[in-house]
């Protein structure tokens, strides 16, 4: 079995660039650090550091090693940092990855019923690729990723998709663009100035697909890998876009925008996406039983 304080021992200096430099920050002889990675090299089987001239470096493995070291030391201080602030009463920090194709109104939609728990939590929200995100749960740097995909079959990646639920897509524009639209929807879409979601969005094939189906050619104006910066475009007139009809509401009250209408058979699904094939993070689980409650899905996937 892997000795920690060996592990430890080794970590400190590799960080420290050196055995007599990670000594003073252990407060140990050089010797004892030294010993103490021997027999970690000893019990592994493999060199962690070379001679390079006068000094000491790292092999391939030593880097390796250092790289699980890092992620162990630190998961180790965050379950501490978890333990102290549950202690002191101090919210626990829930560590989210947001896909960028996710409408931000749709992620605090699906996020709002972790908020309310009667233990609190401190969400820390982190927007990027879904792959990269994937990579990051991966380790246990986040806890779940919302998506709207579920995990690829291809992906390297031990983790179980939840659907939290499913929305039509409906075409939304500024009253500008509306009145200027010819005929009634759909039809008016043809020649139209449209705004697309980014290739990476599950919603653009079925989107484009429909188009062809209902024999529309919009002009196509813009591609977004982010939604907001599509709705922003879209807010400033630049385009009709499409976005989920859970939020169309909100999109007419607040952001002043027109539905147009519904893209028939067209919908978009959101992922709840974790390590656990039965959500135990309490966090989780109110996202999950939040979308039920507010008939948006919840059945569990892979």
């Amino acid at each position: 079995m892997l000795n920690y304080k060996q592990l430890h021992h080794f970590w400190t200096a590799a960080r420290a660039g050196g055995i007599v430099r990670g000594a003073e920050r252990s407060g140990l002889a050089p010797q004892t650090v030294s010993g103490q990675i021997a027999a970690l090299e000893t019990e592994l089987g493999v060199n962690l550091f070379k001679r390079q001239g006068r000094k000491l470096a790292l092999t391939e493995t030593g880097r390796m090693v250092l790289d699980y070291a890092e992620e162990i030391f630190r998961l180790g201080s965050e379950l501490e940092e978890a333990l102290r602030s549950r202690s002191a009463g101090r919210a626990m920090p829930f560590r989210v990855g947001v896909a960028d194709v996710v409408p931000k109104a749709i992620a605090w939609l699906l996020l709002a019923p972790s908020m309310d728990l009667a233990e609190p939590m401190r969400i820390v929200c982190r927007e990027g690729k879904f792959d990269a995100l994937l990579g990051e749960l991966a380790i246990h740097k986040l806890d779940v990723v919302l998506a709207d995909s579920p995990l690829p079959p291809s992906m390297d990646v031990r983790g179980y998709s939840h659907a939290l639920g499913t929305s039509t897509i409906g075409l939304y524009a500024t009253p500008t663009l509306a009145d200027a639209l010819q005929g009634s929807f759909p039809a008016c879409l043809d020649g139209a100035p449209l705004l697309l979601p980014g290739a990476e969005a599950s919603v653009r094939t079925p989107l484009l697909r429909w188009l062809e189906t209902e024999r529309l050619r919009p002009r196509i104006v813009g591609e977004f890998d982010d939604s907001a910066l599509m709705r922003a475009f879209a807010e400033a007139g630049a385009g009709l876009f499409p976005s989920a009809s859970l939020v169309g509401e909100q999109l007419c009250r607040q952001a002043g925008m027109v539905h147009l209408g519904d893209a028939r058979g067209v919908t978009e699904t959101y992922y709840a996406i974790s390590v656990e094939r039965r959500l135990t993070h309490p966090a989780v689980r109110a996202i999950s039983e939040g979308a039920a409650r507010h008939q948006l899905g919840g059945s569990t996937a892979d």
